[in-house]
């Protein structure tokens, strides 16, 4: 089995040594070996788990997340619902463009020969101009997270102030908003639907288990109403259901 330095294992899969670095100290990738001088060693199977973090970065995965997936009895379970998940997401992605394809040129041949233009290639062009909105409001909807991020710094930095002064009315009045805050967030997670790695089975949340579950808006760590196993459960929205039913891509 071949082996790897820090340095050989970042170009192999285009990350820097210093990510690599990072990923051991949260103790996601390991080396297999060190050498005699403590220089960091890996193996083939560490490469492949490299290039599956990797992958899953760029699925929308946090890394807390992926170890937690990682330590699961039934990672290779997950990482396929969350596989199949995107395989549908990316393919009504491109079905959406080649319609979007399709009615440009359309447009383009009916104005070439000066003819009348179809109504249904306008409404496609405009529903294409409502869809492009609602890309600009999700780049909104980051900087709103990212806003919100920054003042739950500030809040906690505040609430270690509060217990340092003995402001104890004020700290019970902040950690009430906390939560109303924290339970308003959680509410748009019972609009989804949560997929057991063990059961198949899909479940709504009830309001309480969304609020006390971790994760991101790709999988989430609950138990599982039906078998009653908890692990990471994979985010499925009603509407991707709906679309895959439709296009028959449901299994």
């Amino acid at each position: 089995m071949s082996k790897y330095t820090t340095g050989e294992l970042a170009k192999l899969c285009n990350v820097s040594v210093r990510t690599v670095q990072f990923y051991d100290t949260k103790g996601i990738l390991h080396p297999s070996d060190l050498t005699e001088g403590g220089r960091r060693l890996y193996n083939d199977d560490d490469l492949t788990k490299l290039r599956l973090i990797c992958a899953l970065k760029m699925v929308g995965l946090s890394l807390d997340s992926i170890k937690g997936i990682l330590e699961s009895e039934l990672s290779g379970k997950i990482f396929t619902l969350l596989l199949d998940e995107q395989v549908k997401l990316l393919a009504g992605e491109i079905d959406e463009r080649q319609k979007q394809l399709e009615m440009v040129k359309t447009l383009k041949e009916c104005i070439c020969n000066k003819a009348t233009v179809p109504v249904n290639t306008i409404i496609g062009i405009e529903d294409t101009m409502e869809k492009k909105n609602k890309v600009r409001s999700k780049k909104k909807l980051i900087m709103v997270y990212s806003g919100v991020g920054i003042a739950s710094a500030l809040g906690l930095l505040f609430m270690a102030w509060l217990v340092a002064s003995r402001i104890w009315w004020g700290l019970a009045i902040y950690i009430s908003v906390a939560i109303i805050s924290l339970l308003i967030s959680a509410f748009p997670l019972k609009d989804k639907l949560f997929i057991c790695p063990k059961c198949n089975s899909a479940f709504k949340p009830s309001l309480r288990r969304a609020f006390f579950s971790t994760g991101n808006s790709k999988v989430r760590f609950m138990t599982c109403p039906e078998c009653g196993h908890r692990d990471w459960c994979v985010l499925r929205k009603q509407k991707q259901i709906r679309e895959a039913e439709n296009n028959g891509c449901l299994a």
